[in-house]
């Protein structure tokens, strides 16, 4: 007999595809086997035994009276052999005890092997195997989708990703996390829960009622206290699985291989059941007893008409009506599957019933074949859901890169990272993380927190602990905030920074920051700002006093305007974007400095000479080629630094005399040929920076410039040095590098205070010794080529050296 375990590889798949198996189609599989054993038994019935059994028929002998011809033709239809003629010594016929035939068992054989060909119905002769066939048609069926390259690698892949998903610790911790329930009030619930014999809804994929804990295997469930100790291993094994699945969601989704694999399995499976009950029953008749034989034999056997036994008909016929009683349920079945699969949309899924129970609300729908799959998997056990939810949230995701980041950046890692900035506050950069660690609100000591390309940042409540924050640096940063931690940045914070790449990082709540000081702004506003200005409204700032704003707008924003009486300091970095439409500035009449860089500026605005009350005026990287209007900057009595470097400004005009008030000039990087000497009548000067110019002339007006502390010419063609310059005894840096310069004066030993020296790039031959007056310079701040340093005397150079 053949085992049936032979055939064990059409019905058994994987074990763990039975999660993908729903009750049906467990049902069928049990049924598959039914009908494949009465198939394996029939098969075997027939091959270990035999088949049919014929005799020939009976016939009445002829009469002693009959002629000779009458015998003949007996003989020739009824009997192999002519009855013998009764002798003349006894007349009286002899009695016939059976019929003899004298067959013998060859000839016994071909009749029944011909009677089985001709005379037997196909139906009874073949039915065990038609059971055989079909039965693993319907087998094959079942799990073609098991099997198929295209859709058996999505569930591999799907049953793998599942797996992981349900053992890991960390969705343990989402679900308990997300409770917000103690164990304790846990435990009564599952014992009230338990007496009342609470149900969940069906398969169907409805509403789960959110007991359904209970179903929650022992080794899953672990109470508030071990929540947390999810280790470093752990974390990243979870991290990896949420970037599987989201890889696997996006291409499960772009097709229903998977639906329509089923849905044809399932209709093909019903066509084969109709076809199945039409024929047999229609045939299982056919299976009798007893067969009449009629095959035209005699010239071997002498015998023409038979009368033969099928051995098997009775048990035929009792397995054909088990038979299509199985079929019959199974086909009921199939119609059951049907009806499921075309009741509503399966391509479909909605995680409704998890996002009401675990509170994770950002669990999105899916579709296609994930959504089907899905939908089995509801019908083996919704848990699996559920759990496999949590990595699709978002919110969960971003818990546990918070989780991990908390292990990662320890406090005192982070301290190791704290730096002084510009603004002389103690500041923690952050760079390129997934998040904002938990642990930088433990350092108390943190004045200033730079956080720069680290998305999805969340600010808690807990920023309240930093008592000491003032300064906040958001670079490229997308940034959610607290309210509470709102609260406290309101009263607190003094500097807002924000870099960003699209308006929408720009943070909402930046505008509510009523103590804010000093706000800056680097990034695209708008490619067409003159019509669609996207700020809005700073009016609330009522404590800022410096705006800087490093972008690409036409003209002054309105919601600077807005702001613009109590500020103090407005700065315009425009990227080379045309800056015109500035009448606006008139209205900054608190403004004490402005700068206006990269504007493409052809001239001075107009509305500057309104600022009675600017200090410092920086108009660098403009277009300007003539500074004529200057002469109107003498109504400013309070300019002391005026900066118009990196401009085309070809000369200087004589009425800069009238800006008496002046400390700060810079000219450097234009195009100037000619110094006047009416410049130097600007005797407060303290900084003159005229580098990078075609200068070849330094007045001896210079010397008029007592307070003169720094004086630049490097980079220009200037041959010799007026002598008045070392008059100016206060100079502390002087910077007369690449130039023309062939003689350096004795009298720089008159330069006391000098500490900074530069005279590289010139055509000096030696340094005059009396470089060694100047007892502020050092080597460090001597810039010089090391073969004309070594011409000073070695006194002077251990005194350079010396610190």
């Amino acid at each position: 007999m053949i085992p049936v375990t032979e055939f064990r590889q059409f019905s058994e798949q994987q074990p763990a595809f039975r999660v993908l198996k729903p009750w049906w189609d467990v049902f069928t599989d049990y049924l598959s086997v039914a009908m494949l054993m009465i198939g394996v038994f029939g098969c075997t019935l027939q091959v270990m035994q035999d088949k049919i059994i014929c005799l020939p028929k009976r016939v009445q002998p002829a009469q002693n009276h009959s002629s000779v011809s009458n015998v003949s033709q007996a003989v020739a239809s009824t009997t192999p052999l002519p009855l013998p003629k009764p002798s003349p010594t006894n007349p009286a016929p002899v009695e016939m005890k059976g019929l003899k035939t004298d067959l013998d068992l060859q000839q016994y054989s071909f009749i029944n092997q011909m009677c089985y060909e001709r005379a037997l119905h196909w139906y009874a002769k073949y039915f065990p195997y038609l059971v055989l066939i079909h039965t693993l048609v319907f087998m094959l069926c079942s799990n073609f989708w098991f099997k198929f390259p295209g859709s058996s690698s999505k569930i591999e892949h799907f049953i793998s990703i599942l797996g992981k998903c349900f053992d890991s610790p960390w969705t343990t911790r989402a679900l308990s996390e997300v409770s917000g329930e103690d164990s304790e009030e846990k435990d009564n619930r599952k014992n009230n829960m338990n007496r009342s014999n609470t149900t969940q809804s069906g398969p169907e994929g409805s509403l789960v009622n959110s007991q359904s804990l209970k179903s929650i295997p022992e080794k899953f469930v672990v109470d508030k206290s071990t929540a947390g100790a999810l280790d470093k291993k752990e974390g990243e094994q979870a991290k990896a699985l949420f970037e599987k699945v989201k890889k696997f969601r996006l291409h499960v989704e772009e097709g229903d291989i998977l639906y329509a694999m089923y849905v044809r399995q399932t209709v093909l499976k019903v066509i084969k059941f109709l076809i199945i009950i039409a024929y047999n029953s229609a045939l299982v008749s056919k299976v009798q007893f007893t067969v009449d034989c009629n095959v035209d034999i005699q010239d071997m056997t002498g015998y023409k008409n038979f009368s033969c036994n099928h051995t098997m008909a009775h048990l035929f016929s009792k397995l054909s009506f088990c038979y299509l009683c199985f079929v019959s349920i199974y086909g009921l079945t199939c119609l059951y599957t049907l009806y499921w699969l075309f009741y509503r949309s399966l391509r479909e899924y909605s995680f409704e019933y998890v996002r009401q129970e675990t509170g994770i609300d950002d669990i999105p729908d899916v579709k296609n074949d994930f959504a089907f799959m899905l939908h089995m998997i509801d019908q083996y056990d919704p848990l699996y859901s559920k759990r496999f939810a949590v990595f699709l949230s978002e919110v969960s995701e971003n818990k546990l890169k918070q989780l991990n980041l908390n292990n990662e950046w320890t406090p005192d890692k982070l301290r190791q990272k704290l730096q002084t900035n510009a603004h002389n506050r103690l500041e923690l950069p952050l760079i390129m993380l997934s998040g904002l660690p938990d642990t930088v609100f433990e350092i108390t000591e943190l004045q200033s927190l730079k956080l720069e390309i680290i998305k999805n940042v969340m600010i808690p409540a807990t920023i309240a602990q930093l008592d000491n924050l003032q300064e906040l640096s958001l670079h490229q940063c997308s940034v959610k905030i607290h309210s509470a931690a709102l609260s406290f940045l309101k009263e607190n914070l003094k500097v807002l920074s924000v870099k960003f790449d699209d308006m929408r990082e720009l943070p909402p709540w930046m505008y509510g920051l009523r103590n804010l000081e000093e706000l800056y702004l680097v990034g695209s506003l708008s490619h067409d700002i003159s019509k669609n200005v996207t700020l809005e409204s700073l009016r609330d700032l009522k404590s800022l006093k410096i705006l800087s704003i490093k972008s690409n707008v036409s003209k002054i924003p309105q919601a600077v305007v807005d702001v613009a009486s109590h500020l103090q300091k407005m700065c315009i970095h425009n990227d080379g974007t045309k800056l015109v439409m500035i009448n606006n500035l008139k209205k900054m009449t608190n403004l004490t400095e402005l700068e206006l860089v990269h504007c493409d500026l052809e001239r001075i605005p107009h509305a500057v000479f309104s600022l009675l009350s600017l200090q410092e005026l920086d108009l660098k990287e403009n277009n300007l080629k003539s500074i004529e209007e200057i002469v109107s900057f003498q109504h400013l009595r309070k300019l002391t630094v005026l900066k118009l470097w990196h401009n085309s400004i070809t000369y200087i005009p004589e009425h800069i005399k009238k800006l008496t008030s002046l400390e700060r000039l810079s000219f450097s990087h234009n195009k100037i040929e000619v110094l006047p000497s009416h410049l130097f009548l600007c005797n407060k000067i303290r900084y003159l920076d005229l580098s990078y110019n075609d200068i070849r002339f330094i007045p001896p007006e210079v010397g008029v410039l007592q307070s003169l502390q720094y004086f630049s010419i490097t980079c220009n063609k200037v041959e010799s040095l007026p002598d008045e310059l070392y008059f100016c005894k206060k100079l502390k840096t002087l910077k007369i590098g690449k130039n023309s310069l062939s003689v350096l004066s004795p009298k720089i030993g008159n330069l006391l205070f000098l500490s900074y020296l530069d005279v590289k790039g010139n055509h000096f031959e030696i340094l005059p010794p009396e470089l060694g007056d100047c007892r502020a310079l050092k080597r460090a701040g001597l810039v010089v080529e090391d073969t004309l340093f070594e011409t000073l005397p070695s006194d002077v150079r251990e005194q350079m050296k010396a610190e």
